[in-house]
């Protein structure tokens, strides 16, 4: 039997009961032969406030073009987007994971309410790419996600940089090393454009993960935000969903347990950000799949990595889509015998087809042949230990240590551990714990990324240890454990250390400990008073009471 095509919106636009709502549409330009058509929503989530997502509404105009074109009429609905980036190190950082929430809330019930039969969802900053996709899957109705794309490098003194190198000059600026002119030179170049932040740091890294998943089309996700083949492929987008609805492909016969096995394959094998396993997992929940945090160290444990990306790496998300894209590292997957090449894909092909018709260009490093891999496994781990029972992320670039025990140097907050890094009070051997910053003690898990990239400006990157219940960064390296689960505020071991506590960090045997007895870490457990939460959103202290921990995926419950 043939998919109805309107198979929604007939309840929103058929019948003589239903003459009030044509009303309403009709007043503002849709005329009968546009209402007659499948209703398509264009969820957009452009905001001015980066440049991540400040070049959505010309994608969406031409995403609204390709859907006219294909016999449909779309309508195009906002939502929020908030720039990790530009809140980090405040308290403004806060919002940034329950923003995801609230990007799938607003398209979910936007979209229900509406009956749209159809939905193609436009990302770019970090949350919005998870939150369209998790609104995708509440739904579940044919619709496909188009990510914005990358911004281009921006060059300092004849050497191309990021927004990491910005980061890591600030640490570089309070240790003295360079002078606030230098580091107002380099601020002034490092961001050229709109675009998502260039490295394999937490945009690209899901945008490549839900290429390989098979709900963003293949070959789209790393065309550069201001490529002048960005405009096609929003065209094409709008184009391609309208087949989707023909065809009837909902998003529960693309997200899969093995589709997201090769997402996390992906994101291994590209030295991705720690924020895939919060965002994956959460996907997962959402469709209905279960996958598990240690599901993750299993995968990447078996695969190579083969993307020499920032931010352990020498390359960009531009080279990447000139050496081949996505999928090439697909092609690479496949040729490792760990990709499962039958999950099909928004476009009607398997991963496999889209691994086969991979196009390398001559000459390209930036994704190693199998035979000269950066390393033999990928770039993440999870850990276990009496520091966190219930797991810990660790990223593994390629260049990064894999074992130090020394002296806790704790702080209640990333405010505090920040003052300590630019006072020089961080020396070789510590290890930095920052608490209170997990889902529900933050509330909102914030990144880490003002201290983690201040410790490497100062020239401690490879001295130095950090581990905290919030997260870092996609443009983080270096030793750093993320996630730590369960967090303070919960009961989580990660409360009962003290300065001078011997900590270890042992990669090889997946561990993270506290040398402390399990009577210790119980009996300061339950003496521990977390720090009150003052000035906290309303919006935050709703998503604390409903959101669960790090391991689950910080989904709202």
């Amino acid at each position: 039997m043939a998919f109805d095509p309107k198979h929604r919106s007939r309840a929103l636009t058929e019948g003589y009961e239903r003459a009030p709502a044509r009303a309403y549409l009709k007043g503002i330009g849709y005329d009968d032969e546009a209402l007659s058509r499948p209703l398509v929503a264009v969820a957009n989530t452009w905001i001015e406030t980066m440049p991540c997502n400040f070049h959505l509404r010309a994608l969406a105009a031409k995403v609204k073009e390709g859907i006219r074109a294909a016999g449909g009429t779309p309508m195009e609905m906002g939502t929020i987007a908030i720039s990790d980036g530009i809140t980090m190190g405040t308290a403004g950082m806060k919002a940034s994971l329950a923003s995801r929430e609230v990007i799938a809330d607003s398209i979910e019930l936007v979209c229900d309410a509406h009956r749209f039969d159809a939905v193609v969802a436009i990302s770019g900053c970090d949350k919005t790419i998870p939150g369209t996709v998790m609104a995708l899957c509440r739904l579940n109705v044919p619709s496909l996600m188009l990510y914005g794309g990358s911004i281009l490098p921006g060059i300092y003194h004849g050497e191309r940089v990021t927004i990491q190198e910005v980061f890591e000059a600030v640490g570089a600026r309070s240790a003295g090393k360079i002078t606030d002119a230098e580091l107002t030179a380099l601020e002034d170049v490092a961001s050229p454009g709109a675009g998502a932040c260039g490295g394999q740091f937490t945009a690209n890294t899901m945008a490549m993960a839900f290429e390989a998943l098979g709900i963003s089309p293949a070959g789209y996700s790393m065309v550069p935000a201001m490529d002048a083949h960005k405009a096609d492929v929003a065209f094409e987008a709008g184009r391609l969903v309208m087949d989707v609805l023909e065809r009837g492909l909902l998003p529960s016969d693309i997200i899969t347990r093995e589709s997201l096995e090769n997402a996390i394959a992906a994101i291994a094998c590209s030295g991705g950000s720690t924020n895939g396993v919060l965002h994956l997992l959460a996907v997962a929940r959402e469709i209905g799949v279960e996958l598990l945090i240690d599901d993750f160290d299993a995968i990447s444990s078996r695969t190579p990595l083969l993307c020499d990306l920032k931010p352990g790496g020498q390359y960009v998300a531009p080279d990447l889509y000139e050496a081949g894209g996505v999928p090439l590292v697909l092609a690479r997957l496949a040729e490792a015998g760990l990709l499962h090449r039958d999950a099909i894909t928004v476009t009607g092909a398997t991963v496999g087809e889209l691994a086969d018709a991979a196009q390398e260009t001559d000459g390209q490093r930036v994704v190693r042949p199998l035979d000269d891999p950066i390393q033999p496994t990928g770039g993440l781990a999870i850990l276990h230990g009496n520091l966190a029972p219930e797991g810990c992320v660790v990223k593994l670039a390629g260049h990064e240590r894999r074992l130090q025990s020394g002296p806790a140097r704790v702080f209640e907050s990333e405010e505090e551990a920040m003052a300590a890094v630019t006072a020089g009070a961080i020396v070789a051997g510590d290890i930095v714990v920052i608490r209170n910053e997990g889902p529900v003690g933050g509330p909102g898990m914030r990144e880490m990324l003002g201290v983690t990239a201040a410790l490497v400006g100062q020239g401690l990157g490879e001295d130095v240890a950090l581990i905290t219940d919030g997260r870092f960064s996609g443009a983080t390296h270096g030793l750093m454990a993320g996630h730590v689960a369960p967090e303070a505020v919960s009961g989580g071991a990660i409360a009962a250390v003290r300065d001078g506590d011997e900590i270890t960090l042992d990669v090889a045997a997946r561990r993270l400990d506290v040398a402390l007895s399990d009577e210790e870490i119980e009996s300061r457990v339950a003496a521990y008073h977390p720090p009150a939460q003052e000035g906290v959103a309303v919006a935050l202290i709703k998503y604390a009471r409903l959101v669960g921990s790090a391991a689950e995926g910080a989904v709202t419950l």
